[in-house]
């Protein structure tokens, strides 16, 4: 989700494809490319099953090492595999030219139906598979393929029945210790959702205490026994401006932009019994887990969807507070920081309304001034509070008012 991830598995994507298709093309001239091919399936095949443990061991282990760990685990997932798919392509070549006078016509074929391929698989990949499964089921589905694909190969060559027996034996003993290793493997989610690892770990040091991470990033804090008990400073800080529009026992209707772990909704239902609290959350699995794990109230809510399209929809002058906590990992989602974007907050709010947002930024803080900048071209006031970092200076960002606890 990050930049360096990005471009990490395509840099390493690509050359995993050049070493393979370099070693392919090497061996197919040197030994029997129809005896090569069914190997390197079958090899693909199990060495695509053994992704998932292979990141989750080595994730465990690279945790926090930064760009270098994310470009080490990539090389270690990616790059076994990709070259032996990479090396079936001059293989293939080689067996289809039996006439020379035809090299341009086969090459120029195989190229062709391996790019159609690869634009089918990345549509369907980004567009259908990851928002409808698991990446789990996903990638063992591509190793049973794989494996499927070799086997179907070795009969379209003409493999006898002893040979065949053996491969079946060998693609089936891959599947297995693919799938046996993944499910010993650190678990680093309890859900695997289209967007995000999430898991929710109880807190050795306070009792009812349950940390909600996603991805690597802990996202929220919520005190089971105690709603009221507010851990991370920046909710803190939203707490008590909550505090100053709408003293304790007020009710004030909410619009909460992201859920995480619902931890402002159930201040407000602890505080203010008769508020109206709304959460726009884009991933409803995690709406899932934390209605099946963490105290969620009873009146609470929820509309899945991006939350510019939910904010588009609400009703103007519907809300008191509006309340910006949506992450894509450590970054607010870019389409949800415009200044046509924030019109529509101001546009959904009462007069009088605040918009409390939250956001993560560099040291330098480039980030946090164009968007005070932008809040200011449409609010009358903006404040902003920064923990532990230089305030924002009139040069960068007007400030009309600072809010404290």
């Amino acid at each position: 989700m990050t930049l360096q991830t990005s471009s990490a598995v395509i840099g390493v994507a690509l050359a995993a494809i050049a070493y393979g298709a370099w070693c392919g093309g090497f061996l197919a001239d040197r030994l029997d490319a129809s005896r090569l091919l069914v190997p390197a399936l079958l090899l693909a095949a199990g060495a695509t099953a053994l992704t998932l443990p292979v990141v989750r061991w080595a994730g465990e282990f690279l945790r926090g090492a930064a760009a270098s760990g994310v470009l080490l685990l990539a090389m270690l997932a990616l790059f076994v595999p990709a070259a032996l798919l990479a090396a079936v392509t001059p293989l293939v070549i080689k067996l289809q030219l039996s006439d020379l006078s035809r090299t341009g016509t086969v090459v120029g074929r195989l190229s062709g139906v391996g790019t159609v391929g690869g634009i089918t698989a990345t549509l369907a990949t980004g567009f259908v598979f990851v928002a409808a499964l698991p990446n789990t089921v996903i990638v063992l589905g591509l190793a049973g393929l794989l494996a499927a694909a070799g086997i179907g190969m070795a009969v379209y060559l003409g493999a006898g029945r002893a040979t065949l027996g053996r491969l079946g034996g060998c693609a089936a003993m891959l599947g297995v210790a693919g799938a046996g290793l993944t499910a010993v493997a650190p678990a680093a989610c309890d859900v695997e959702t289209a967007y995000h690892c999430a898991r929710i770990a109880a807190d050795p040091a306070r009792e009812g205490g349950r940390t909600l991470w996603l991805n690597a990033a802990e996202h929220s804090y919520v005190d089971i026994n105690d709603p009221t008990y507010l851990k991370f400073e920046y909710v803190q800080t939203i707490g008590s401006l909550l505090d100053v529009v709408a003293p304790a026992g007020t009710p004030v209707d909410t619009l909460h932009l992201g859920a995480g772990g619902l931890t402002l909704p159930g201040y407000l239902a602890a505080t203010r019994p008769d508020s109206r609290s709304r959460v726009l959350e884009i991933d409803g699995r995690l709406l899932a887990l934390d209605r099946a794990t963490l105290p969620v109230p009873a009146d609470l809510e929820t509309w899945t969807g991006d939350a510019r399209l939910g904010v588009g929809a609400e009703p103007a002058g519907a809300w008191s507070v509006v309340v910006g906590d949506a992450f894509v990992d450590l970054a607010v989602p870019w389409h949800l920081t415009t200044r046509e974007f924030v019109t529509q907050v101001r546009r959904v709010l009462r007069p009088g309304g605040v918009y409390a947002l939250n956001v993560i930024d560099a040291p330098r803080g480039g980030f946090v001034r164009a968007e005070a900048a932008t809040l200011r071209s449409v609010f009358g006031h903006v404040a902003v509070v920064a923990a532990g970092a230089r305030p924002l200076t009139d040069d960068y960002a007007p400030v009309d008012q600072l809010l404290g606890r």
